[in-house]
């Protein structure tokens, strides 16, 4: 079976559920009378009446993009790590390690989504991100490859990561 097959198929089972709803209805749906009222006039504090929320979204553009690829990265890493790591005892130690870097992963991706609200983006979003790459790249390399040489940069990492958030403060 074709996409196309599969399309048409799929439309035909639609158009004849629609059909038969409307049967089954007897017109109710037309004869319906929807009333609709205005909405209630809103009135914002004036500190909040020239607030730009476009330019908000403009600033934290590339950085939402950032935590959406992150994300996926996330996921990916995940499903990598959860299908490849063998289920030996001695790998046992490996697997605790990518488990916390994905875990870690995934936590600072969704707060890199707050980062375009923080009063310094570029400031936190850099921080975040050097976090992420040392804390968590050094613990996948070591889940992956079970080499301890760069083990002594996840502290730092770790450390980016709290500065990353205390810069959210700011």
């Amino acid at each position: 079976m074709v996409f196309s097959d599969i399309w048409n198929t799929t439309y035909g089972v639609v158009a004849s559920v629609a059909n038969y709803s409307k049967q089954i209805g007897g017109g109710l749906l037309e004869s319906a009378k929807i009333v609709r009222n205005p909405p209630p006039e809103v009135r914002l504090p004036s500190n909040l009446q020239n607030l730009d929320v476009l330019k908000l979204v403009n600033i934290g553009h590339p950085v939402i993009r950032f935590a959406a690829l992150s994300g996926a990265m996330a996921t990916v890493l995940g499903a990598y790590g959860a299908h490849t790591l063998p289920m030996k005892d001695e790998y046992e130690e490996r697997k605790h390690v990518f488990k916390t870097a994905n875990q870690y992963h995934f936590y600072h991706t969704l707060a890199v989504l707050a980062v375009p609200l923080s009063r310094y983006p570029k400031t936190t979003a850099s921080m975040m991100t050097l976090g992420m790459l040392l804390f968590c790249g050094t613990c996948y390399y070591h889940a992956f490859t079970g080499d301890q040489k760069l083990k002594t940069l996840t502290p730092v990492g770790g450390i980016f990561l709290i500065m990353g958030w205390l810069s959210m403060i700011l």
